[in-house]
């Protein structure tokens, strides 16, 4: 190229620290100067609604519309994103072509010491699904209310007195250096978390040999088997999932659960597989299916 290689990302401090793990790999990779790699952060529908679920106002994709208009446009080469916040089903002109080496999957509770030592009728801040729902189903005593924001937003929320305390990825706190919290090793996580995805055009095969250079393939057998399970239950951004994939030997063992908003059902299961055989997360993902209540499964109709 006759031009830096422009990354696009979000404007948050954890998207940026993100896009320059991105930039490192491909300088390491390719002997890649300072000079030939530029970040664009682009501001996100996402990043301007913060007084809302979002799943109330569109879901993941407020995450990514920008970045793809980018892209497609070719102001950007790249884009890089927080795979978790990725839609299951990504549009034909884009490709995943490289993860990054995964990061602590866990949550961490921020405000107590153990989800055990929350005094009774605590209010946790949080606007995820999955995790209101696991908290409720081990401590349906507590009371859920949305706080949404980048991790010094949420952070400041608990310090307010806004919530007795929240739960956060471990993997945006160690990225940032953020020193707080206890990991949760009780929790599923969500699909994805911890893993960082770097997405190019189709058809833009030299962008994407510069990429594929950069893949770590243990995260990418796992992440892709958990977004497998994604698109085989259905659900949607109100749908309480939790999955995680590790590899075991040469085999993918792959945990999953799903819940009730309420936490009042919860169906949990694992499938041990080979990497080539597809379709087990679908099977996976049935099986949850047909123990599911009639009122856990309408939450995965879409």
């Amino acid at each position: 190229m006759n031009r830096p290689l422009c990354i696009g990302t979000r404007g948050s401090p954890l998207a940026l620290a993100q896009a320059h793990m991105a930039a490192a790999a491909l300088k390491a990779a390719h002997g890649l100067s300072d000079a030939d790699i530029e970040i664009v952060p682009i501001t996100t529908t996402g990043d301007i609604i913060q007084d809302r679920p979002l799943a109330e106002v569109g879901g993941k994709a407020l995450w990514t519309k920008e970045l793809d208009r980018c892209l497609l446009d070719g102001r950007t080469d790249l884009s890089v994103h927080s795979m978790k916040d990725v839609e299951t089903i990504r549009p034909d002109a884009f490709r995943i072509a490289a993860m990054l080496p995964r990061a602590d999957v866990r949550d961490r509770l921020i405000g107590a010491a153990s989800l055990d030592a929350l005094p009774n009728g605590a209010v946790v801040g949080t606007s995820s699904p999955r995790r209101a729902a696991q908290l409720l189903a081990r401590r349906p005593d507590l009371q859920i209310v949305s706080i949404r924001g980048n991790v010094a937003t949420r952070l400041g929320k608990i310090g307010a007195g806004d919530a007795d305390a929240t739960l956060l990825a471990a993997a945006g706190l160690d990225r940032l250096d953020v020193q707080a919290g206890v990991a949760i090793d009780e929790m599923l996580p969500a699909p994805s978390q911890g893993a960082v995805g770097i997405e190019v055009r189709t058809g833009n095969n030299a962008v994407r040999d510069l990429v594929a250079a950069v893949d770590h393939a243990p995260t990418s057998l796992c992440v892709w088997a958990e977004r497998r399970l994604l698109e085989a239950l259905g659900g949607t951004c109100h749908s309480p999932i939790a999955a995680l994939a590790t590899l075991n030997g040469d085999d993918i063992l792959l945990r999953a659960e799903i819940l009730t908003s309420d936490g009042r059902e919860r169906q949990a299961g694992e499938i041990l597989f080979t990497p080539d055989d597809e379709g087990a997360p679908g099977r996976l993902a049935a099986l949850l299916l047909d123990r599911a209540s009639p009122a856990l499964r309408a939450l995965f109709a879409g």
